[in-house]
């Protein structure tokens, strides 16, 4: 298994069946983190991180406070993808392998709009 980022009828391999996406909150600035993984159901939500709270983005009462984030599991079900809007007045979304993030325009047109995490056929 592994995730693809689909913008119009291009698909970027990703070569990982587990990603974090992270963006800067377009009020508050600060960082949120989602880490997503490919499984046979569809993708699972497998953590979500913000280093602050703020403009609807507090972190629920069961989060624990490491390494400079706030964590917790969503309660979310499987999704089939996940769509990145892009507007440009924010930063462009980052994705994350191994450690290593780039923003999704290195990746993908800078203008593509929407962006979609999915599973690759």
């Amino acid at each position: 298994m592994s995730l693809c980022l689909l913008a119009g009828a291009l698909a970027v391999p990703l070569m990982a069946d587990t990603v974090t996406l992270a963006w800067s909150h377009s009020v508050e600035h600060v960082r949120w983190e989602e880490t997503w993984q490919d499984a046979p159901d569809g993708l699972h939500l497998v953590e979500a991180r913000v280093k602050g709270s703020g403009a609807g983005m507090d972190p629920p009462p069961e989060a624990t406070f490491k390494d400079g984030f706030w964590r917790w599991t969503p309660h979310l079900g499987p999704l089939g993808e996940v769509i990145l809007r892009r507007s440009g007045a924010t930063d462009d979304w980052r994705v994350c392998r191994d450690g290593e993030c780039v923003p999704v325009g290195t990746l993908v047109p800078a203008d593509a709009d929407p962006v979609r995490l999915s599973p690759c056929d």
